[in-house]
């Protein structure tokens, strides 16, 4: 089975600030802000939507095709890559432009500054599609460069590939008609709760009319696990309990990939949730987006107790 899976590829550098912000701004004096904070650490995180998305699906034991730009600072990140055995004769190296990049400062009562870079992102990725058969193929369009996500989209709906679109993040540069013909066609429009309410406020459709469009909406709602609609039918898939909380962050690329590998197994998509839910948990375990591991059978046995649990 080809996956194709299309996004970003990004650089996370979070820093970590030991003080609190609010103590170093003057709120009579914000029209003329000008500060400084000296951080204590900075670590380097490999991210970004197509490559999160792709190492959870290399360790279910499935072979991702990543369809993405990056800068000319990509030795490290394909390095990772090759080390997780994953290709990169699909990503597009753009040589003027660094990688896209978070700058993520976090104080002490976890508040964020975050400067983003796009950088390589501003630039759209391309793919043979000539190359694949299209009844062999899933593709997920998940948040990256807006011109990229349109034609992906409108490219699986002409030559019949199922795609699961996923505008997440990237819905604020959103025109409400062309999110709907991303959406038409679709085999499953994924997003969490607050990023639903956003595409129906955009398209001035609910999820009754959005059905019409897609064939599944599959909405995350953090610890509380996920729900699936499809026609007629409303399903609550609870939230899988980590061994520990460290990092959210990551979690739900994680589940999309979860979501994805069920799809490939011909599993219904109540089961497929569950999929995600299991390898969402996975991923609140460890530090950073893909600073997680598991093996096939350590997936498996997780998810065989999650549903005899439920």
């Amino acid at each position: 089975m080809n996956i194709l899976v299309s996004g970003s590829l990004a650089y996370d550098r979070i820093m970590d600030f030991p003080g609190h912000f609010s103590d170093h701004i003057l709120p009579e004096k914000l029209h003329v802000l000008n500060v400084s904070f000296t951080v204590n650490s900075m670590v380097e995180k490999f991210g970004g939507t197509a490559g999160n998305i792709a190492y959870a699906l290399r360790l279910l034991d499935e072979e991702p095709t990543i369809l993405a730009t990056i800068g000319r600072d990509y030795e490290r990140y394909f390095d990772w890559l090759a080390q997780n055995q994953i290709a990169v004769d699909s990503i597009k190296i753009v040589e003027e432009e660094f990688t896209a990049c978070a700058y993520i400062t976090t104080d002490r009562a976890a508040n964020q500054i975050t400067g983003f870079n796009p950088g390589s992102m501003k630039y759209p990725s391309s793919f043979d599609f000539d190359k694949i058969d299209p009844k062999e193929s899933i593709a997920i369009v998940a948040p990256g460069n807006l011109e990229d996500m349109i034609n992906y989209s409108h490219t699986y709906q002409a030559r019949g590939v199922d795609y699961i679109f996923d505008p997440g993040q990237s819905l604020p540069m959103w025109d409400g008609q062309k999110l709907v013909k991303c959406i038409e066609g679709s085999k499953i429009l994924v997003s969490n709760d607050y990023e639903l309410e956003l595409i129906i406020s955009k398209t001035g459709l609910d999820k009754r009319e959005l059905l019409e469009r897609t064939k599944t909406i599959v909405t995350t709602l953090g610890e509380m696990g996920s729900r699936v609609y499809t026609p007629g039918d409303q399903t609550e898939i609870p939230a899988v309990k980590p061994n520990e909380v460290v990092d959210p962050t990551g979690a739900g690329d994680a589940y999309r990939a979860g979501l994805i590998k069920g799809l490939i197994q011909g599993r219904n998509i109540a089961e497929c949730a569950m999929m995600g839910s299991v390898c969402a948990s996975f991923a609140i375990e460890r530090y950073g987006t893909q600073g997680y591991y598991f093996s096939p059978e350590e997936f498996q046995q997780r998810l065989d107790k999650y549903v005899n649990q439920n």
